[in-house]
């Protein structure tokens, strides 16, 4: 068992992230008798599960909904990195074409170097809304 100091030293990173991890259900610790967290050395595992995923874009919301798929408490082996980094895939390969778009769109704002709210590719990225005119389109309406 780790203090949390020392679990957040040998996991890299900080107490206040593995205190929000805790909040989430992410990751699990038992209290001492003085109420101090006590992590398992296994948790390390499912923080490097956790930063895997958040280094290819995946939300915390989407990172729990994958390890509540585990059975209660277990934590992420070969298999389950190898079976969910699969259905990962698909959103690595939507960022790299989101990556590429932008890419295009950024030498072509650098060429015209407008960067108008009203029409630049980049800052107003398929904005309908802006057709109405200027002002506040949506929201309250007085009835």
């Amino acid at each position: 068992m780790l203090s949390i100091g020392d679990f957040a030293a040998r996991a890299g990173v900080s107490t206040s992230a593995l205190r929000y991890y805790e909040s989430l259900e992410l990751i699990h610790s038992e209290r001492t008798g003085g109420n101090q967290r006590r992590y398992r050395r296994a948790e390390l595992r499912r923080v490097a599960f956790i930063r895997a995923a958040q280094s290819i874009g995946l939300s915390l919301d989407e990172i729990k909904a994958s390890l509540d798929r585990l059975p209660e408490g277990r934590i992420p082996d070969r298999a389950d990195w190898r079976r969910l980094s699969t259905e990962w895939s698909r959103r690595i390969e939507e960022r790299i074409a989101h990556l590429r778009n932008l890419q295009e769109e950024l030498d072509g704002c650098i060429g015209c170097g407008c960067l108008s709210i009203s029409r630049c590719a980049i800052y107003n990225l398929s904005d309908k809304v802006a057709e109405e005119g200027a002002g506040p389109r949506l929201g309250f309406q007085a009835e």
